[in-house]
């Protein structure tokens, strides 16, 4: 799915006939630029959604994975739009957030504090099948602008402020998956994604250290589509891990076999050993 942006006044007749050339101009500097493999500045503090400062290193401890959404709370549309289907998305899943995995909303604007971060952490807490739990693990930080832009840029999320409009800003929309240490290892740029793919992106992000037998299984068969945002089983990979099944099959059916058969020419030799000692005697 392409990304989606927010840009307030799109519809406009000007924006229209802007839209149907070029790019307008707004959004000449908006995108995502996946850095797939690189790691964030875990050092940069923010404040946390009770007003506290917090490291980014925190809520990283080698092992959990951890999912990152860039937003803001004044966004007219958007971000709203994305925070609300994410919520539902983590209700779908059978794991909470701070359990098996971290979530973290950075505001992209250094204009709105703890205050507004707390309102929309109770907000979106309307949508989660366990809000208590979910939301210990989902947190919603604010910071100043160096920290911000040391955030954004590291992950590859260009974003800038809308001309004529008060503190707001053309984005794109993404969720961000980082390993335990805070190496970016996926990107979803979809609105609405299924539980499932969720759970199986941090698994990835987690390099195996949570999710069952059955999830690990499915990540090595699966491989991801970055135009549908989903993870689907890899035809090459089933081919792969069938025959490497097969060759253990087959070669466990031939050590059975030919167990079977030396002891059944054990026995014989056996028998006759007997059977002459039996005549000598």
């Amino acid at each position: 799915m392409a990304l989606a942006f927010a840009w307030v006044g799109f519809w406009s007749p000007t924006a229209h006939g802007q839209r149907a050339n070029h790019t307008p101009e707004q959004l000449e500097n908006v995108g995502l630029d996946q850095k797939l493999g690189t790691a964030i500045p875990t050092d940069l503090s923010f404040q946390n959604e009770q007003g506290k400062s917090v490291r980014l290193g925190q809520y990283f401890d080698g092992s959990t994975p951890v999912m990152l959404t860039l937003n803001y709370h004044q966004c007219p549309q958007l971000c709203r739009i994305q925070l609300q289907k994410f919520a539902e998305s983590l209700s779908g899943m059978s794991w909470t957030a701070g359990d098996k995995f971290e979530v973290l909303t950075v505001d992209i604007s250094p204009h709105e504090g703890p205050e507004m971060a707390r309102k929309a952490q109770e907000r979106y807490a309307t949508s989660l099948e366990q809000p208590d739990e979910t939301l210990g693990g989902w947190h919603f930080l604010t910071g100043d602008q160096e920290a911000i832009t040391a955030l954004t840029d590291s992950v590859g999320f260009r974003y800038q402020p809308l001309p004529e409009k008060d503190q707001q800003y053309a984005h794109p929309a993404t969720i961000v998956f980082l390993s335990g240490s805070g190496t970016i290892t996926r990107y979803f740029t979809t609105l609405n994604p299924a539980p499932g793919d969720l759970r199986t992106a941090l698994v990835e992000a987690s390099n195996g250290t949570v999710g069952s037998v059955v999830d690990k299984a499915f990540l090595a068969c699966a491989r991801f589509n970055p135009d549908s945002n989903s993870y689907s089983a890899s035809a090459f990979k089933l081919m792969q891990y069938g025959s490497a099944l097969m060759a253990i099959v087959m070669g466990a059916a031939l050590f059975v076999f030919w167990r079977r058969e030396n002891k059944q020419l054990d026995t014989v030799q056996e028998e006759g050993f007997e059977a002459a000692l039996d005549e000598r005697t």
